[in-house]
């Protein structure tokens, strides 16, 4: 079994809490903060309104040399406007656990994600961790600061 790895991210909003939640609690801006070279399109039908627990969301992406993937998460916990978790059924990692915290400070709002994952296939899958998949996630994370920042307002800064 490989070890579980930890991310920690957090990015200052310059929108109240109630717009922060509703622009990520709306699955279908994933597209919108997710690098595009990985092809991330949501494959399960459209949901009108915010997200809710015991939703199942299906992704299709190319994270890898731009092979296909399908993945499946269930939102497995909702505090409306304090935050919602994301857990892997079906996918790329052995385990997946995706924690999405928002808190208000001053006139915006703190937003903090905590990862925990795991990468199949035991000691393989901590080398795998080591050369690539940490890398992408930090990748990822970068890309979603970034397009969050002019999507909400910072406009880069």
């Amino acid at each position: 079994m490989s070890r579980t790895y930890r991310i920690r991210k957090s990015q200052l909003l310059p929108v109240s809490l109630d717009d922060a939640w509703d622009f990520f609690s709306d699955p279908s801006n994933l597209r919108r903060i997710t690098p595009p070279r990985m092809g991330f399109t949501v494959t399960s039908e459209p949901h009108q309104g915010r997200i809710y627990a015991g939703q199942i969301i299906e992704y299709r992406l190319k994270p890898l040399l731009g092979i296909p993937m399908y993945w499946m998460t269930e939102i497995t916990r909702v505090d409306p406007g304090r935050m919602f978790i994301d857990e892997q059924r079906f996918g790329p990692y052995s385990f997946w656990h995706h924690q999405h915290h928002f808190e208000q400070q001053g006139s915006g709002t703190l937003m903090t994600d905590i990862v925990h994952y795991r990468i199949p296939l035991g000691w393989l899958g901590d080398i795998a961790n080591s050369f690539f998949v940490q890398r992408q996630l930090e990748g990822l994370f970068s890309f979603r600061t970034s397009a969050v920042d002019k999507l909400l307002g910072n406009n880069g800064t």
